[in-house]
């Protein structure tokens, strides 16, 4: 008898996900989507338009519904800053979330298995998460190269990102290690370039003090962040306060293994990736003029 209650025991976590698997497809045919751009469309909306963006992928999601992320913890001033985001609506600010509710062929098999598993086990969790009726843009607008199964946009794609700083004055805040730019031309078209360093885990513990730290900057400068859940905050605070931020995540990782014609996602020897197996083994550089752009560390 024992023997038959534990297996019927073991089996409940098992038919938990296929309950909740049948119940995230069944939403799929009985709610209508969430309005999302695509990655062309959310591209030239920001070339278009001078407002700052907030970024939400999976990571974010997951902390909204109370789960802890490698390189970041939960807390719930987090949670509420996040879902207070993405249903917000300010004149200077666009909100971006992945674009993967209604079609996905535009991506690897890889990436499609993912995003489909994906939707399977949260696609209820994120609609209540959401806006009904706003427009949102994709937030994968910045990941250009790996995940897609046509690449051959990526180049041009690139080269309209880098219009953006073009002969500005930027600011790029990021974490320790990242080191956005250093190694590839992506932001040798800037005027001037001025860093601030951010830890690379829990980055939000010191949300305050970045915040400080990036306000002694002119508003005329180009906010540029890649920060993980805290950048998302972070954009839409500096948009509050007359600043344009952009909340532009991987894009550096992305170019440079578009820049290696890489197959799989893979470590880049000098900056971080979290993502990668070996890719938080980073490292160090000798660099002068990375040096002599750091403005602020924040560790």
């Amino acid at each position: 008898m024992k023997k038959y209650l534990l297996k019927a025991y073991y089996k409940i976590p098992i038919i938990k996900k296929r309950m909740i698997i049948l119940f995230n497809r069944m939403i799929f045919f009985l709610l209508k989507p969430p309005s999302v751009k695509s990655t062309d469309e959310s591209l030239n909306f920001i070339i278009n338009n001078n407002c700052s963006i907030s970024r939400f992928g999976d990571g974010e999601f997951y902390l909204m519904n109370g789960d802890n992320l490698r390189f970041q913890p939960y807390s719930k001033e987090l949670s509420f800053r996040l879902k207070e985001i993405i249903r917000s609506n300010q004149n200077n600010h666009a909100v971006f979330i992945p674009n993967i509710f209604e079609d996905i062929n535009w991506c690897t098999d890889k990436s499609r298995s993912y995003w489909t598993n994906y939707l399977n086990l949260n696609r209820f969790k994120i609609y209540k998460l959401l806006e009904k009726n706003k427009q949102y843009y994709d937030s994968l607008v910045t990941r250009l190269y790996i995940d897609h199964k046509d690449k051959s946009m990526t180049e041009r794609r690139f080269r309209l990102f880098k219009e953006l700083w073009e002969k500005q004055d930027i600011v790029i805040v990021e974490g320790e290690q990242s080191r956005l730019g250093i190694g590839n031309d992506l932001f040798n078209n800037a005027k001037s370039i001025k860093r601030i360093l951010c830890p690379a885990t829990n980055a939000f513990a010191n949300y305050d003090q970045i915040l400080g730290e990036v306000k002694k900057q002119n508003k005329s400068k180009l906010i540029l962040i890649a920060l993980g859940p805290t950048a998302t905050v972070l954009a839409y605070d500096l948009a509050l306060s007359g600043y344009r931020a952009l909340d532009i995540g991987h894009i550096d990782i992305e170019y440079e293994w578009f820049l290696n014609k890489a197959i799989e996602k893979e470590p880049v020897k000098s900056k971080y990736v979290g993502e990668v197996v070996n890719g938080r083994n980073v490292y160090s550089i000798n660099d002068s003029r990375y040096e002599s752009e750091i403005i602020s560390r924040i560790v």
